[in-house]
């Protein structure tokens, strides 16, 4: 495991207090979900420091409207208009991304709601707690399989299926090299 020191460098945006918020329970979730090799850590940090602003943001910036009418990202479920509604809001808005690695839609919601027994369908604000945006990223590493892709250097796959792109591919990368520095993994 780094340290925190290391998380300090790595997180290179990040202040003091932002990183002593965030450090035990990263390590928590880290553990949880077996991710837990330099290599790894090196390119899920690089990941969640773009996706989060440092640690800044558990809440995208975006107000989510983007994300109506995504049927792909289950806003159109009937589950979904419903807990959005019942709270005055639509669907793209309710499901916006959160967290340090920012799940977005209803799917993503559910799932990792029943994945860490949190009632994200009709809280998804849960997700910005400090331990919940830990575990939520980590979940997210984790189903899909991304352990796999920074094991093998392939930064870019993993880039691919957080953000559906290469959004910020420039910055990740960056964030990669200065991880991969901090944990000797070059």
């Amino acid at each position: 495991m780094f340290t925190k020191e290391q998380l300090t460098k790595m997180v290179i945006y990040a202040n003091k207090s932002t990183v002593d918020k965030f450090y035990e329970p990263l390590k928590q979730a880290l553990l949880e979900f077996s991710i837990d090799t330099p290599k790894r850590y090196s390119a899920f940090i690089a990941q969640i420091t773009h996706e989060s602003g440092s640690f800044r943001y558990v809440k995208e910036l975006a107000d989510g409207s983007a994300y109506e009418y995504r049927k792909d990202l289950g806003n159109l479920e009937k589950e979904a208009l419903d807990a959005a509604h019942k709270r005055g809001f639509t669907t793209g808005r309710f499901y916006a991304g959160r967290g340090l690695i920012q799940l977005t839609g209803f799917y993503n919601y559910k799932k990792c709601g029943d994945a860490l027994g949190l009632d994200l369908v009709n809280y998804p604000e849960l997700l910005e707690k400090t331990e919940n945006a830990c575990r939520s990223a980590a979940w997210f590493w984790s189903v899909n399989k991304l352990n796999v892709y920074a094991d093998s250097g392939n930064f870019d796959k993993i880039t691919l299926i957080i953000n559906g792109g290469y959004n910020g591919k420039k910055e990740r990368d960056m964030f990669y090299k200065v991880c991969r520095k901090v944990l000797s993994c070059d």
